[in-house]
C-alpha cells in the first residue's frame, strides 16, 4: 500500500514513521535511525575520511533531523537525509578547519600522470560500492571535498567556489587532482587483485 504525498509517493510504513518523526515519537526515531544509520554513516565518512569524525557527524545530522524534522515529501526521504547528513559533513570540516579547508594551492599540487578516464571506469565497474567509496574517502582533504561536492552533490564548480569560499579554477584543479589520484588509486586496486 503507498500513500500519494504531493509528487512523491510515500509507502504507508514509511508515512507512519515520518509522521511519528515529526511528533517527536521515540519508537519512530529509533526506526529511522536504524533503517537509515548505515547508509547516512558511509556518507559521512565519504565527506570526512575519518570514521570517528564521521560517526560525529553521524551523531550531530541526527540530532538536527529530529530536532528539525523538515521533511516535506519533495523527494525521497533518503534522498533528504543525504542532503541534510551531507550539509552537517560540510560544517563539521570548516568547524575542523576554522582557518578555511585544507586545500593545496594549484602550485602545491604534485604532477600525476595523465589518465585514460574510460579505461579507467571499465576496471572501476569490477570494484564493489564500498571499495570505492574507501578510495574517495582516502583523498586529500581538500580534494576529497570538492570531488564529493561536484560528482555526488552535482554541484558546478561556481557553487562549490562559493560553498567553499575558493576560486572556481581551485575548484577545478582540486578535482582533477582528485581524479588522478582516484584512477591511480583504482589501477593499483586493480593490479593487486589481478595477482591474486
Amino acid at each position: 500500500m503507498s500513500i500519494d504525498v504531493g509528487p512523491l509517493v510515500v509507502n504507508a510504513d514509511e508515512l507512519i514513521m515520518v509522521e511519528g518523526c515529526r511528533k517527536g515519537d521515540a519508537d519512530a526515531r529509533k526506526q529511522l535511525y536504524t533503517q537509515y544509520a548505515e547508509q547516512m554513516l558511509a556518507v559521512c565518512y565519504r565527506y570526512t575520511g575519518n570514521l570517528d569524525d564521521a560517526h560525529d557527524v553521524l551523531h550531530d545530522g541526527f540530532i538536527k533531523i529530529f530536532t528539525h524534522f523538515t521533511f516535506r515529501g519533495e523527494s525521497a526521504l533518503k534522498s533528504w537525509m543525504y542532503k541534510v547528513m551531507s550539509a552537517q559533513a560540510i560544517d563539521f570540516m570548516r568547524r575542523k578547519h576554522a582557518n578555511g579547508l585544507l586545500l593545496m594551492d594549484n602550485e602545491e599540487l604534485p604532477d600525476l600522470p595523465d589518465v585514460d578516464e574510460k579505461a579507467v571506469m571499465a576496471e572501476a565497474r569490477g570494484i564493489d560500492e564500498e571499495t570505492l567509496m574507501n578510495m574517495v574517502a582516502q583523498l586529500p582533504e581538500g580534494c576529497r571535498m570538492v570531488f564529493n561536492l561536484f560528482v555526488f552533490e552535482d554541484k558546478s564548480h561556481k557553487e562549490i567556489a562559493d560553498l567553499l569560499h575558493i576560486k572556481p579554477d581551485t575548484s577545478k584543479s582540486q578535482f582533477r587532482y582528485a581524479k588522478s589520484l582516484l584512477a591511480k588509486k583504482i589501477k593499483q586496486y586493480v593490479e593487486h587483485e589481478g595477482e591474486r
